[in-house]
């Protein structure tokens, strides 16, 4: 770590325990980041965190719907996202309004929304879902027709292993969508006793390829086996930092170079200081929307 770097984790350091806060830290984000973490998780997990402190203010360092699911889950504490541009674009692939619309022409159908969804499209959905627990979500419901949102990839995946009608709106992750089975069999002629691990927001043609499906959450756990020595990640490549770090002597190798989300890498040091500085951006999810969205939340939470 370069001298400056040091001087200021030792100023965020200091001001955490000033303001009370808690560091919140996603899979993908960068390295130096990582490193400055109270938790590192996804996204749902860390706000679990989060609810069960006594911190008064949350720094989240992911994206923006995930600083809202942290205020959705922590009303009465502060969340700050140290830098406001940082959004997901599949989550801004639905609205609530276009949502809404879709609802009327499939009265019968629950909505499943994604976690990474904005809290007004939580707040029009039946329940929440994560990449790791959307199985069993779809499976406790007595709806046979599911509308699933915003991503038609992970929609995909569920609906090949429940018996259910889908209806999935057209989304995707433009970071997943850029991993090709050619990556894959390229990597597996290459590395061919790596056990290779593909997110549910892939192609089907990728998933097909794999030998696990997971969420982030999910890989981590895996990459700890005892018969895992060698692993073809093939998600946002920020986790390999954190894979690597927690299983020294393990090989991790990143699917591709291209997979890389650059809202997720928008956070700095400087700008986690300067948010503790300032208590600012502060992104806060009040009112009605809030306690429908919790709702949704809420009964994810029950099943899973």
């Amino acid at each position: 770590m370069m001298e400056n770097d040091t001087e200021t984790v030792n100023k965020i350091y200091n001001l955490k325990k000033e303001r009370k806060a808690v560091i919140l830290v996603h899979n993908y984000q960068l390295g130096e980041i990582q490193d400055i973490a109270d938790f590192i998780g996804d996204s749902l997990e860390l706000s679990q965190k989060a609810a069960r402190t006594d911190a008064r203010v949350i720094v989240f360092c992911g994206v923006h719907f995930m600083a809202e699911t942290a205020s959705i889950l922590c009303p009465d504490k502060v969340v700050l996202l140290p830098d406001l541009n940082a959004g997901c674009p599949m989550a801004n692939m639905v609205t609530a309004e276009q949502l809404r619309q879709r609802k009327k022409e499939l009265p019968d159908a629950a909505v499943v929304s994604y976690v990474n969804t904005t809290a007004e499209v939580k707040a029009e959905s039946d329940i929440c879902c994560t990449s790791a627990n959307a199985v069993r979500v779809v499976e406790s419901l007595n709806n046979e027709k599911i509308l699933f949102v915003p991503d038609k990839y992970l929609g995909h995946y569920i609906s090949t292993k429940i018996n259910k009608e889908f209806f999935l709106w057209p989304g995707f992750c433009p970071t997943h969508t850029r991993i090709m089975p050619q990556h894959i069999l390229e990597l597996k002629e290459n590395y061919p006793e790596a056990k290779v691990v593909v997110h549910p927001e892939c192609r089907p043609e990728v998933i097909a390829l794999a030998d696990e499906v997971l969420s982030t959450g999910g890989m981590c756990r895996y990459a700890r086996r005892d018969d895992v020595s060698q692993m073809v990640v093939s998600t946002e490549i920020g986790i390999i930092y954190r894979l690597r770090k927690e299983n020294p002597g393990k090989r991790f190798i990143p699917v591709s170079e291209q997979a890389i989300c650059p809202n997720m890498k928008l956070i700095t040091l400087e700008k986690v200081l300067e948010s503790l500085e300032e208590m600012a951006p502060e992104v806060k999810v009040s009112g009605d929307i809030r306690l429908k969205a919790k709702m949704a939340v809420d009964r994810m939470l029950e099943v899973a």
